[in-house]
């Protein structure tokens, strides 16, 4: 039993980003279960196969019907609860992107949210939900996303309704969080909506309270910081009874939350964050606290880049659910995950080093580490700080095709040795990233994190080699 009540550990699957393939997440749930797992909060944006208006929607690389149907049955059999995710109001630009919808924006320059004021904003977020709704079977919960609506307020018809006396902008967010939690209540009166709460934490007592927000869904409050504040959030759970939510969820994270492009996860970083939850939930009556998810985030939104992969941060995610179901962290708990990951040593102050673990995936994060570690720096060595590179064969040179045939012996080998070495590397990974990924996942990741270096290296190479052709 977890301590302080955390007996819901949901792992969030963030599949607006790098979504593995279906076979993939099929060979993951085993180890999720036996980590310490209870269920999975599933991220579907544009990954889900939405059909007939919401076709648009639905990305090349998006699950079919069946992969879904096998993966909520194998989900089943694990023993973990499904909570689907669909966004409802804030980052909304998986759709508002799209032509089709554009006019459905607040403001009609930015597509992350979407106006509360139209009917036909809540019909197609209704539509999204019952096209989810229809592919699940016996949910408990469903979350409605909420969070970060950037610029509510500010569109055309938001600013007329703003000019009404006692209308605020805290009214506005609230009153469309109702009427989508209400079309739940109707629909699918057995299904509880979650929503994040950072649009409702500033918000005060009396109006939350009258709103009737707090008896139609469950606040989930996140923060992702190694130095999360327990104490704050502990009043924070306090405000929310007093509004009259009944149950609340925390949200942490295992990944995803440490920096837009970060390549590799900090695991200490993770479990620090975990650790104050766990502070938190000791100071939660256990009537209260419904559970936490562990959040893996992607990408930071649906237009940034992606951040850690998510076999990458396997182990953070494992360290951080062994923390939770043991209330804490030691090393009994460290040689439990060694085990279950066939990990002889894991690291949880500094990034990984490049042993090779047994968990699915574990190739991609043994890979990934030695190019994020050693890549950049090996090139930049070789082409900014040896000598007769800067000296000798200078952009200067490389234009004019000058070399001069004694320097040349001193790094052409050099640089054709590194530039094989990173070939075989490069192409290693990109086969284990195809077992796990799709085309269009390793092609973004190796653009952004392999290609600036690999491709300077070639130049080089390239230039060395008309170069010595011209001298001939």
């Amino acid at each position: 039993m977890a301590a302080g009540g955390l007996r819901q550990r949901l792992v969030h699957l963030d599949l607006k980003g790098a979504p593995p393939r279906a076979a993939y997440l099929g060979q993951v749930l085993p180890l999720l279960r036996a980590l310490g797992a209870t269920g999975l909060l599933l991220e579907y944006e544009d990954t889900f196969p939405y059909t007939g208006p919401l076709e648009p929607l639905r990305a090349p690389h998006a699950y079919s019907r069946q992969e879904l149907r096998e993966l909520l049955g194998l989900a089943k059999e694990q023993g973990l609860e499904v909570v689907p995710l669909v966004q409802s109001f804030g980052h909304m630009e998986f759709v508002l992107k799209h032509k089709e919808f554009a006019h459905l924006r607040e403001v009609r320059m930015f597509p992350n949210a979407l106006n509360p004021h139209k009917e036909e904003s809540r019909a197609l977020v209704k539509a999204m939900i019952d096209h989810v709704m229809a592919l699940h079977e016996d949910l408990k919960w469903f979350h409605i996303g909420c969070d970060e609506v950037y610029y509510l307020g500010e569109g055309e018809e938001s600013k007329q309704w703003l000019q009404q006396q006692e209308n605020t902008p805290e009214k506005l967010c609230l009153s469309h969080i109702k009427a989508v939690a209400s079309c739940m209540a109707s629909s699918y009166p057995t299904v509880t909506p979650i929503v994040w709460d950072d649009m409702l934490r500033g918000i005060s007592e009396e109006t939350l309270a009258e709103s009737g927000v707090p008896q139609l869904v469950q606040p989930m409050i996140w923060d992702y910081a190694a130095d999360l504040d327990a104490e704050s959030k502990v009043l924070l759970v306090e405000k929310y009874r007093r509004c009259g939510f009944s149950k609340v969820w925390f949200a942490s994270a295992f990944k995803g939350a440490t920096g837009v492009n970060q390549s590799l996860t900090l695991i200490g970083h993770h479990l620090q964050n975990h650790l104050q939850w766990l502070k938190v939930a000791r100071s939660t009556p256990t009537d209260v606290l419904q559970g936490i998810a562990l959040t893996g985030w992607q990408r930071y939104d649906h237009f940034s880049v992606l951040c850690e992969l998510f076999p990458v941060a396997i182990p953070s995610l494992a360290v951080c659910l062994q923390a939770l179901e043991n209330g804490g962290y030691s090393e009994t708990v460290k040689e439990n995950v060694e085990k279950l990951l066939g990990m002889p040593n894991l690291e949880i102050d500094t990034f990984m080093s490049t042993s090779l673990g047994t968990f699915p995936g574990s190739t991609i994060l043994t890979l990934v580490t030695q190019v994020s570690f050693y890549l950049k720096s090996s090139v930049d060595e070789l082409l900014e700080r040896n000598r007769y590179v800067t000296g000798w064969f200078s952009p200067y040179h490389r234009k004019r095709k000058i070399i001069h045939p004694i320097i040349m012996h001193h790094f052409q080998p050099d640089a054709i040795s590194l530039l094989s070495k990173w070939n075989a590397v490069v192409q290693d990974l990109q086969a284990a990233m195809e077992q796990v990924f799709h085309n269009s996942t390793v092609e973004e990741w190796m653009e952004e994190n392999v290609h600036p270096s690999l491709q300077k290296l070639q130049q080089v190479v390239d230039d060395l080699d008309k170069a010595i052709k011209a001298q001939t």
